[in-house]
């Protein structure tokens, strides 16, 4: 890394009222860390990047480094939650202002295909996340930054229905969602030609969301808690 992206990277934090200058140079050198590692993580890789690198780049001592993280795969989850807040950020930012649920859907849709393309998010997020983090750990954050923007796209369609549907039931269209959307964002981003295959992946979904439209159009009653009934 040369002397000149270190020096983009390493951030410039602004005085904080009533904060003391030790705070804001722990601050700073917390936002460095996390800066260098995050090019780093994309660039080489988990494995193939080193905390010597990481400090290095940082202009930091390894010392620092401890005083903020316990290790490397801390120092990976604190990048990869702020890689996952972005996209999020991202996707709700696209959500804003559309009062028609189909709208919404679709311009939700495309945020997301937009990030997965992202080359930090298919390295971190996607390539490294799960076996980093461990499958579990890597769904429970995915969970905590994204699936609030995906209930909120299937409770704006599911409301464009006469259909009465209690939270539970909306809670399981939404994880239905959420992991087909999911599975979408990690064939987008291992894709020879990821820009056909988000084409691919929104073509896909706009089908599926014209039938939901012409059943709410039509006031067709979704079958909710049939089998549970006949049970």
């Amino acid at each position: 890394m040369s002397k000149s992206s270190v020096s983009k990277l390493v951030p410039r934090v602004p005085g904080v009222p009533g904060a003391g200058r030790r705070q804001q140079y722990s601050a700073s050198t917390k936002r460095a860390l996390v800066d260098v590692a995050e090019q780093l993580f994309t660039e080489s890789g988990y494995a193939a990047t080193s905390l010597d690198s990481i400090v290095a780049g940082a202009d930091v001592t390894k010392g620092a480094l401890y005083h903020h993280f316990s290790g490397k795969q801390a120092l990976f989850e604190a990048v990869f939650e702020r890689v996952e807040d972005d996209a999020a950020r991202a996707i709700q930012k696209a959500l804003k202002g559309h009062r028609d649920p189909w709208e919404k859907a679709t311009a939700g849709l495309r945020a997301f295909l937009n990030v997965v393309q992202e080359a930090r998010y298919r390295r971190i997020v996607i390539q490294e996340g799960p076996s980093v983090l461990g499958y579990e750990r890597y769904r429970e954050q995915e969970e905590r930054s994204t699936f609030a923007n995906v209930l909120e796209i299937v409770r704006s369609v599911l409301n464009a229905g006469e259909w009465q549907l209690d939270e539970d039931l909306q809670q399981t269209f939404a994880r239905i969602f959420f992991g087909a959307m999911s599975s979408a964002g990690e064939s987008v981003s291992s894709a020879p030609d990821p820009i056909q295959a988000a084409t691919n992946v929104e073509t896909a979904i706009s089908f599926i969301l014209a039938g939901f439209r012409a059943l709410a159009e039509s006031g067709v009653e979704l079958p909710a808690g049939e089998l549970a009934d006949e049970g």
